[in-house]
């Protein structure tokens, strides 16, 4: 019999097509992850991928396998949360993660009108990530997220999306920076200096937007500091540690040794969204959304 574990290892590789993605999605190591899906094989007497000198798609076996083991995560999930739920008298909660950037913007005056108004719905609230945010949406560990845009391929199918806030994204530098002396940048004038950005497992989407423009520029960006905050990012920015592109609200809330920029040319945003699971009824999600 397979485990929970064994299936949530078989849906990274056949949502991603990749070894090596999905053993990042799993914080795992490869050649581990390669033998576990062998092993899966070997106990079930049939091949589940269609392989050339890669993955190239599931096979008939391998296509019924990702729905059933969908299916019994999804129903593990929440037999456990309801569970839980019951057990801690939490049956009125809705469960909300959110992007720490997401506090400086828009979400305490959400959250004081949502309070207000349903006194009878508690909140739980989780600061993490997207990736982390998107994982814990799948496996109904949170009834919305907010999230920034563009959500994994492997999520898009299965959740909606509402808008929240679009914000241009600015270079930060060290205030005292050569370039902090011109009022507006090129992306191309950073190609040279050492970048702080947060790590491409935590935020995909626009860990490749940002990529994306920086290879037009020219230029593939030599990151020398990773943090996984926008604030975060902005502090080691302070400290003399790199330059950043950062969401232009952020730079209201009174940094200091740091100086903001606009970008020229063709702006790279910074997208703030609701994301919730298609069908889902948590006590309070429609009304939250719609504040």
């Amino acid at each position: 019999m397979l485990s929970l574990r064994q299936l949530r290892q078989f849906l990274a590789v056949a949502e991603t097509m990749n070894y090596r993605r999905a053993a990042e999605r799993l914080n795992m190591a490869q050649p581990p992850l390669t033998a576990a899906i062998r092993n899966m094989e070997e106990t079930l007497g049939v091949r589940l991928f269609e392989r050339t000198n890669r993955i190239t798609g599931l096979t008939a076996a391998g296509t019924v396998l990702q729905e059933e083991a969908r299916r019994t995560l999804e129903q593990m999930a929440r037999a456990e949360a309801l569970t839980r739920r019951a057990g801690q008298g939490l049956t009125g909660s809705l469960r909300i993660g959110f992007v720490a950037s997401a506090v400086r913007h828009r979400l305490p005056a959400r959250i004081a009108r949502f309070s207000r108004d349903h006194p009878d719905v508690a909140l739980e609230l989780h600061e993490a990530t997207t990736a982390r945010q998107v994982n814990a949406l799948l496996e109904d560990r949170l009834d919305v997220a907010i999230v920034a845009l563009p959500l994994p391929e492997y999520a898009g199918a299965r959740l909606a999306v509402q808008s929240l806030l679009s914000s241009r994204l600015v270079a930060a530098l060290p205030q005292d920076h050569p370039l902090a002396a011109q009022s507006e940048l090129t992306l191309g004038a950073l190609a040279q200096e050492p970048w702080i950005m947060f790590p491409a497992s935590e935020g995909p989407g626009l860990y490749r937007a940002i990529l994306s423009a920086c290879e037009r520029a020219g230029f593939t960006p030599r990151v020398a500091q990773r943090a996984l905050q926008m604030e975060t990012i902005i502090g080691l920015t302070a400290a003399g540690l790199g330059v950043s592109l950062v969401p232009e609200f952020l730079r209201r809330s009174g940094w200091d040794n740091v100086a903001f920029r606009p970008l020229a040319g063709e702006p790279v945003l910074y997208e703030v969204a609701f994301a919730w699971r298609k069908q889902d009824n948590a006590p309070g999600l429609a009304e939250f959304v719609g504040y």
